[in-house]
């Protein structure tokens, strides 16, 4: 099993759909926006809502993203050291 991150700083629909998909084969998923407010569109917020029901991370260091645990960008840098896998979006 994979531990995978997945940096979200553009596409954000894209990028948690596709973070929820990676899942299928049992790998262990996280997701960080990354200097971005989370978008306020209706399939965002879909897929916000899909990310959190199969308990996956979200973290972010920008403080107005209620939805996530924030954290520091160093917090943030370390946290990715143990990750076998970092994706950017």
């Amino acid at each position: 099993m994979s531990k995978i991150a997945v940096v979200i700083t553009d596409r954000q629909e894209e990028a948690i759909r596709m973070s929820s998909g990676l899942t299928v084969l049992d790998d262990s998923v996280e997701i960080f926006f990354l200097d971005t407010n989370i978008e306020t569109s209706d399939e965002v917020e879909m897929m916000l809502e899909i990310a959190q029901e199969m308990e996956l991370p979200l973290y972010s260091n920008v403080v107005e993203n209620k939805q996530t645990t924030v954290i520091s960008t160093s917090e943030l840098h370390d946290k990715l050291l143990d990750f076998n896998h970092v994706v950017v979006y």
